[in-house]
């Protein structure tokens, strides 16, 4: 799967879409680590060079920026945001329905009152991942709370 990544986010290269390449770069390099697949020698230099370009059109901060924030992307989501690609965003960017699938699934488990450790191993995520999906349930929401999630959660079930 990094590797379908990773060819897409080339292909974003030729559309001069920076962020959203430097983002599946990153959920590709993310997966490789959790997976501990390796890319094959062959590949690495173009890799290397892509990623390079890459970084030269945004610059390191934003560069940096967008590459964390794809390794934060479940599988699924890095898929549905590969997918997304140009089309208009589906859901609207704030409220209940801003929510991907994934977050939806960490916000009802945090209403159960499983902790982030509890929630990233039903969820086969790392704790870390479990706190991004919270970071941006909260802003999206915004609210700033753990208790004000859960009972926001519960006035929408």
């Amino acid at each position: 799967m990094p590797d379908v990544i990773e060819c897409l986010a080339r292909l974003a290269t030729a559309d001069g879409r920076n962020p959203h390449e430097a983002q599946l770069f990153g959920a590709a390099d993310a997966m490789r680590e959790r997976s501990g697949e390796k890319r094959f020698k062959v590949y690495q230099v173009g890799h290397d060079t892509a990623v390079a370009a890459v970084r030269d059109a945004l610059g390191n901060s934003d560069f940096d920026a967008a590459w964390i924030e794809g390794a934060a992307l479940s599988l699924e989501d890095a898929i549905a945001y590969a997918q997304r690609g140009r089309a208009e965003r589906k859901r609207p960017s704030s409220g209940w329905g801003s929510l991907t699938p994934t977050e939806r699934d960490v916000v009802r488990l945090v209403t159960e009152g499983l902790g982030n450790k509890d929630v990233a191993t039903r969820l086969f995520i790392s704790p870390r991942t479990v706190q991004t999906h919270l970071t941006h349930v909260y802003a999206k929401l915004s609210l700033t709370t753990r208790v004000q999630l859960v009972q926001e959660a519960a006035r929408h079930t």
